[in-house]
């Protein structure tokens, strides 16, 4: 007998984006296994022959026989099942799957019929993926089970099995999370509800979506109604992608479910309401803040998701530039005066000034500040929390701050004119402020303090640093491909280079869900307030003109550090180019 033909003679199969493979033909006469095998070259026809006299000796199944002798791998024996039986072949590494699918069926059911629900295709048949595709009778129960038509799709035994696990974690990673860590944490309880038989299949899908975003790693889910059905969208690394939509049936339920977790007022839909709620999602504290904002197409939900137990990010891990890094710290480290973070929303300005505290945190230092909310949470630092309702704002937490003796003091953010004026008098005043502002790059920054009504000179004296920030997405290592730009491309995109430069650019693969990005890191420019730029600041020089300045002084911009990181591979020019 010849040597087993490896399974690498012919790769897995590829399939379309989504992750469905066809068949090449959907009927005609029955094939036998080994036939299929030989014909899409996975083997060679020796060894299908003697796999198959094997089989009879063992009483195995032929594709069980090739795939423990390492001669088939088991993506490989399903491909070949679902061409034998003229059905989809299904790669549960790319396929998305669909929350209010896998909420038809029970993980138990799943695990009984060893086939897992992940969606539903264009005619609204429920796309069930299975090991053993000749069990007919798990798809009738299927079907009686859900209501819908199902569409079989084959995927290996292996992946089928932890599809149905995550189905089990996904089912119980919340339902003991609503409790104990809210008092521990100082968040809002939840009020319990009486789990009817109707509320119990709402309750499970909104757990299953807090659940998988939080696996995911998103820092928003988005709920949005379109007049009838509810999109759920999941904001990764950045960029908002569909996750699932929830029936028109369970849209009042769900949006009613999250009030109450949240203890909003659940016949108020005409009004914006905002609330919040502590849970524990698989061993991690996640602080969940809720907005339901009224439209008109129906009531739509936004929630936002701070992971406790997320790790603080080191200053050496942010990607800093050594540059950029000296000139930050020369600001952070000085004991009186303010450094200010700018940038949108969701830029990681907060992560940076957690990085500098996190240096600069020492036992004869008192350190202050006051957030909304507090993301994370530092030993030896007092943190305040902005409360609305008790009248707690920026500025009334921060007259209080001044008369507790600080050395060091964070501001969530600045956004107010009495909030800048007493950072600045602050900072005057013999303290460090460290600070967020919103603000496209950092020269704005100054002119922004001035059109807040904070006078030139007073902002001139107390500014030391400003630091503007992106996130831009890094690019998949698994499946980067390089390319050669040239300069006339290049400028246009308008990143600087006299000649071409060789570049990575996405491609997507499993392990990045398509999308070619996994990760971020985080572009900046420094700008140190220097004598000059301190008498710019006084006569009410334009930002550009301070901007002009600051790069002639050695500021590095955004786009220049973009484009260094696109340089080093790890970034590419389109994701530079979006987010600067």
């Amino acid at each position: 007998m010849s040597e087993p033909a490896p399974a690498a003679t012919a790769s897995a199969p590829q399939g379309t984006g989504n992750g469905l493979t066809p068949p090449r033909r959907r009927s005609g006469p029955s094939r036998v296994i080994g036939d299929v095998i030989v014909d899409l070259g996975y083997v060679d026809r020796e060894r299908a022959d003697a796999a198959v006299e094997e089989s009879r000796r063992l009483g195995k199944r032929v594709g069980q026989v090739l795939v423990e002798a390492g001669a088939l791998s088991p993506e490989q024996l399903a491909h070949a099942l679902a061409e034998q039986f003229g059905l989809d072949y299904v790669d549960l590494n790319v396929y998305q799957t669909d929350v209010s699918a896998m909420n038809l069926v029970s993980h138990k059911a799943a695990r009984r019929f060893e086939a897992a629900p992940l969606g539903f295709d264009e005619s609204g048949a429920l796309v069930v993926a299975m090991a053993d595709p000749s069990n007919i009778l798990a798809l009738d129960d299927l079907k009686l089970m859900t209501g819908h038509e199902i569409r079989p799709a084959v995927a290996s035994a292996e992946d089928v099995a932890n599809l149905i696990s995550r189905m089990t974690r996904l089912e119980d990673a919340v339902a003991e999370a609503i409790g104990d860590e809210e008092e521990e944490d100082g968040l809002a309880p939840v009020t319990d509800i009486r789990e009817t038989s109707a509320d119990a299949p709402i309750i499970k899908l909104v757990n299953s979506i807090i659940a998988q975003a939080v696996e995911q790693g998103a820092s928003d889910v988005h709920l949005e109604p379109d007049g009838r059905d509810m999109r759920v969208r999941f904001r990764v690394d950045g960029v908002l992608a569909e996750t699932t939509t929830i029936p028109r049936r369970m849209v009042a339920g769900v949006v009613s479910r999250i009030k109450i977790m949240g203890e909003l007022d659940i016949s108020e839909k005409r009004l914006p309401q905002d609330g919040r709620v502590g849970l524990k999602v698989e061993g991690h504290g996640v602080d969940v803040r809720i907005v339901t904002m009224p439209s008109v197409l129906g009531e739509g939900v936004v929630m936002r998701l701070l992971d406790k137990g997320k790790a603080l990010v080191d200053l050496d891990a942010l990607g800093m530039s050594a540059h950029a890094r000296d000139r930050f710290e020369t600001g952070f480290r000085k004991a009186h005066g303010a450094v200010l973070v700018t940038g949108p929303t969701g830029s990681g300005k907060s992560t940076t000034l957690y990085s500098a505290l996190n240096m600069i945190n020492s036992i004869d230092k008192n350190i202050i500040t006051i957030e909304d909310p507090v993301e994370y949470q530092l030993p030896g630092v007092n943190q305040l929390q902005v409360n609305l309702k008790s009248g707690l704002s920026f500025a009334r937490g921060l007259r209080s701050m001044l008369r507790a003796d600080p050395d060091v003091i964070m501001v969530g953010e600045i956004r107010d004119a009495d909030t800048a004026r007493i950072a600045v008098e602050s900072a005057l005043t013999g303290h460090l402020v460290l600070s967020t502002l919103h603000t496209n790059d950092a020269p704005s920054a100054v002119t922004r303090l001035t059109e807040m009504g904070i006078e030139p000179f007073l902002t001139a004296s107390a500014l030391d640093c400003v630091v503007a920030q992106r996130l831009a997405r890094l690019l998949c290592p698994h499946c980067k491909r390089p390319n050669t730009y040239s300069a006339a491309a290049l400028a246009a995109a308008g990143l600087p280079a006299s000649h071409e430069v060789v570049a990575y650019e996405p491609v997507g693969c499993s392990r990045c869900k398509g999308t070619g990005y996994k990760g971020r890191l985080g572009l900046y420019e420094v700008m140190p307030i220097t004598d000059e730029i301190r008498s710019m600041a006084i006569e009410r020089t334009s930002s550009e003109e301070i901007g002009r300045v600051a790069v002639e002084q050695g500021m590095t911009v955004l786009r220049e550090d973009g484009f260094e990181r696109v340089k080093q591979g790890v970034t590419s020019i389109a994701e530079v180019a979006r987010v600067t």
